[in-house]
């Protein structure tokens, strides 16, 4: 059995242990911050940087992220030593290293700019050798700047680790050393699925969000332009954050105030949205799971599972759901709508989505999303971005009065709040199939057996009768292995819902950037469950605006005709990378 009295000594002071795997960890959840570039609690530990080093008493001087500590240990973390050795660390990382801070797009939360600050490191007494190459820009989600990479290998080990994908590995030796996609080919050319984990976990600007926010702004400067903007659910308990607020505080109305001052025309909620994805998405499963056909239904809201499925999965594509994404069920609506209601051509609607999602940038300019040489949605943005634009205008955020969304789709219902967290489509659904088998809405709405933290969850719904096996999983990683189980017909499965970022959108690559994600993906999560059951309309059904466009430009069918026009899609195999 584990000693839970195992304790050891930090800079002079007893801390218990509690089962911590490594002394960086136990430091930090202690108060202690020390300094790493390498270290992130998602990620397997690899020891690289060299910048977390403490002194053990009997061990000498040691990187305390591979540590495990013991009961009894004697560390100091802060000894003049290992003062005098983070700082020539710092100058030869920086050395190495692009140092144009001030048009860095990570200037100000980069990790290396904050220990240099630290540390006083305010000389560089080395000759900067490296060669700048070409910033690679080839992918509409990400961008790559090999001159500020610092090989810390977060990016190879997200990829791999909570992907299984490896785009990103190491290649070369000693000073040559690089971390490049396959062959050293652009980002865009190969089998990235645009998740953007790399990023979220990159400590400087090496690797970054694509923004496109001077375009947004060209466009809400252009007279002729009118822009629209959806927010997604998981941004309202992010977005705060990047202005001292605790995390998972619900922001929407402020967030709405901002984006009226910005320019923006009209601005909706994806949630809105995301309750015409339950009725439909659910219509459709219900349909499925009545025939007993074409079983499991995987869930299509995320787009890097999408593309993940396309390249990866190509015998699954035929079981996820023909259901478009919230966001661009919200632009198809958009476009249907707007034009008739305000006399513009859609040509003159520009529509951006707010997005806690990197991936989203690549769904947006797929071809299936494009009529007449128009996008659906012309940009998405994500939460940080915004709060660039927030801060780049002078918008005092805190200071904002709550504003209501506007029409024509501005009222969310709690189901479509919780899509922003994993499990949150599942549990929207089963409200949804609930009251449709039964008639009734049933008593308790908080389906809580879908709701949890593990890679992959299972749960077992009765509903009417029918009883409904469920799966919740996100990492594609774990999404592969509960497709290996499937086709080996170890498990059988009515819904799999599948996330690609760990606990959901709540922890998108587009939301502000964590070291504590075991700490802070609870908040917002937490946040979006509150959010949810404070709402008076807490089902898809009960949304009167959403029945009102139903009957007046979707037959007032769900699955109907129309709404397979305008709300499905279809997706397609995709070859995988192969070198030219």
């Amino acid at each position: 059995m584990e000693n839970t009295t195992a304790s050891m000594i930090i800079d002079g002071r007893s801390y218990p242990i509690n089962g911590e795997k490594n002394v960086l960890q136990l430091c930090r959840n202690n108060g202690i911050d020390i300094p790493s570039l390498c270290y992130h609690p998602s990620l397997s530990v690899f020891g690289a940087c060299r910048m977390c080093l403490v002194e053990c008493e009997g061990l000498g001087i040691i990187s305390s992220c591979t540590l495990a500590p013991r009961d009894g240990m004697v560390i100091k973390t802060n000894t003049d030593t290992i003062r005098s050795m983070r700082k020539t660390t710092l100058q030869l990382l920086l050395a190495d290293h692009d140092v144009d801070c001030t048009s860095c797009p990570k200037s100000g939360k980069c990790r290396l700019q904050e220990l240099a600050r630290r540390y006083n490191v305010n000389d560089v007494p080395l000759k900067k050798l490296r060669f700048k190459g070409a910033i690679d820009k080839s992918s509409p989600s990400l961008i790559r700047d090999a001159s500020k990479c610092v090989l810390c290998g977060n990016c190879v080990r997200a990829c791999s680790e909570i992907q299984g994908i490896s785009v990103l590995g190491f290649a070369k030796r000693g000073y040559d050393s690089v971390v490049q996609p396959a062959f050293g080919l652009p980002l865009g050319k190969v089998d990235c699925v645009n998740c953007g984990q790399c990023a979220a976990v990159c400590p400087t600007g090496a690797i970054v969000s694509h923004s496109y926010n001077d375009e947004i702004m060209a466009a809400i400067h252009d007279p002729n332009k009118l822009v629209v903007a959806q927010i997604a659910p998981a941004v309202r308990v992010g977005l705060g954050e990047e202005f001292g607020l605790k995390p998972g505080t619900p922001v929407m109305g402020k967030m709405v105030a901002a984006m009226h001052r910005l320019g923006f025309d009209l601005v909706c909620d994806t949630a809105f949205a995301a309750d015409f994805t339950t009725i439909e998405e659910g219509t459709e499963i219900l349909g499925r799971v009545t025939k007993g056909e074409n079983l499991p239904v995987f869930t299509s809201c995320c787009p890097a599972w999408v593309k993940y499925a396309e390249e990866y999965e190509q015998d699954m594509l035929g079981h996820l759901s023909s259901c478009k994404s919230p966001q661009e069920m919200g632009a198809a609506m958009f476009r249907r709508i707007l034009p008739e209601k305000l006399g513009k051509d859609n040509k003159d609607i520009f529509v951006v989505s707010v997005m806690p999602c990197t991936a989203k940038k690549f769904e947006v300019a797929r071809e299936e999303f494009s009529h007449d040489g128009v996008r659906d949605i012309n940009i998405s943005m994500t939460t940080a971005e915004l709060a660039d634009l927030i801060r780049e205008l002078g918008v005092d955020f805190n200071s904002l009065p709550e504003e209501p969304c506007d029409d024509p789709m501005g009222l969310e219902s709690g189901a479509g709040v919780i899509y922003g967290a994993t499990g949150g489509v599942t549990e929207a659904v089963v409200r949804f199939a609930a009251e449709k088998l039964t008639g009734k809405k049933p008593e308790n709405l908080d389906f809580k057996a879908l709701r949890g933290s593990e890679g992959i969850r299972e749960a077992e719904i009765e509903v009417a009768g029918i009883k409904l096996n469920l799966c919740q999983v996100f990492g594609l990683a774990n999404t592969h292995k509960v497709c290996e189980m499937i086709r080996k017909g170890e498990k059988k499965y009515h819904v799999v819902e599948v996330m690609a970022c760990p606990g959901g959108c709540v922890n998108g690559a587009g939301q502000p950037h964590t070291l504590q994600p075991d700490k802070i993906i609870p908040m917002r999560t937490s946040g979006l469950y509150g959010h949810d059951s404070s709402l008076k309309i807490r089902t898809a059904t009960d949304n009167e605006q959403v029945a009102a466009i139903y009957k007046q430009y979707l037959e007032d069918t769900p699955n109907g005709h129309e709404a397979h026009r305008l709300l499905h899609t279809h997706y397609h195999a995709r070859p995988k990378f192969v070198k030219d």
